[in-house]
């Protein structure tokens, strides 16, 4: 067995620090010796969510001879076609030696796991061998726009502080159902996260949730939808599109938080997408203060599109 001391990475989920310190072993294989409890902290099982605190010994059994090509036939990394990462090359909006904000397409998860081979992190790592590559936030799998990586613990823990202190701002574009009431400019109300009967998590409005804020602009309205821009004051899971859904306005396309009708409606229109796209967000950033705006995507303004043109446009 080789033991890690753990030192100045108070705070560190236990995955990331295992990913950070064996190099060349792919995620997979770490998250199977975290499942089956081959790694250990101070002799105990841990999940992957398990944050360290200096001092910690972490246990990890024998990886000669997994690394690089064979660690990756044996843990069944996934395949990343060429052609694919070349298109998300293309859609980096920006990049220095410090961070990455990415163009995240819509259907790219951020990450992969619960069944999905890879997300955007694991393909940027592989465009970027060598470089230390953290998400700094995260967009929901099927919600595109900027999404920002860091590239080192250091930057990573300086967005993180950043995000805990609200200076960075966020602007999402969003098309909803109905025509939303101009008059509600903000929507607070706290959120709390669930699970179905199936595992799969949700997001719910309750009295005991966290605080959560959310202000709306219309920008444009047609018969049956409007078309908002959404800023966030705080970062909750899904909070955008459960502030949608909660003020009677669903998010077109939303298939988690939309009634079957709605569902039924977008599809008559051949909106297939989520109609939710992160268009800016503001950084302090080496001294500057930097904006990134990712362009709005093509099926995201042909959604626009046949709405406007009224039912039987997508048909």
């Amino acid at each position: 067995m080789q033991q890690l001391v753990v030192a100045g990475d108070d705070g560190q989920r236990i995955d990331n620090f295992l990913v950070r310190e064996l190099k060349g072993i792919p995620r997979s294989r770490i998250y199977r010796m975290l499942r089956t409890g081959e790694v250990r902290v101070n002799g105990g099982r841990v999940r992957p969510t398990h944050r360290l605190v200096s001092g910690d010994r972490v246990r990890v059994p024998p990886l000669q001879g997994l690394t690089g090509a064979t660690a990756g036939a044996e843990a069944g990394e996934a395949f990343i076609a060429g052609g694919f990462l070349d298109t998300l090359e293309q859609m980096i909006l920006f990049e220095d030696a410090a961070i990455v904000v990415l163009n995240k397409p819509a259907g790219l998860p951020v990450h992969g796991g619960s069944g999905l081979s890879f997300g955007a992190i694991e393909a940027l790592r592989r465009m970027r061998p060598g470089t230390d590559l953290q998400l700094a936030h995260r967009l929901d799998r099927d919600t595109s726009g900027c999404l920002l990586f860091a590239k080192s613990r250091t930057h990573l823990l300086a967005l993180h502080r950043a995000l805990r202190e609200r200076t960075v701002k966020k602007r999402y574009d969003v098309l909803v159902f109905g025509n939303w009431p101009r008059r509600l400019g903000s929507v607070q109300l706290p959120l709390e996260k669930y699970l179905l009967a199936s595992g799969e998590r949700r997001v719910r409005v309750s009295a005991t949730g966290k605080p959560s804020r959310t202000d709306f602009a219309v920008r444009a309205t047609v018969p049956g939808a409007s078309w908002l821009e959404a800023r966030l004051h705080t970062g909750r899971t899904h909070q955008i599109r459960v502030h949608a859904q909660a003020s009677g306005h669903p998010v077109i396309g939303d298939i988690k938080y939309s009634s079957q009708d709605q569902q039924a409606l977008a599809e008559s229109f051949g909106i297939r997408r989520l109609c939710l796209h992160a268009s800016e967000l503001v950084i302090a950033h080496d001294g500057a203060r930097l904006r990134f705006t990712a362009p709005l995507p093509e099926d995201f303004e042909r959604a626009w599109g046949l709405l406007a043109a009224g039912p039987g446009a997508g048909a």
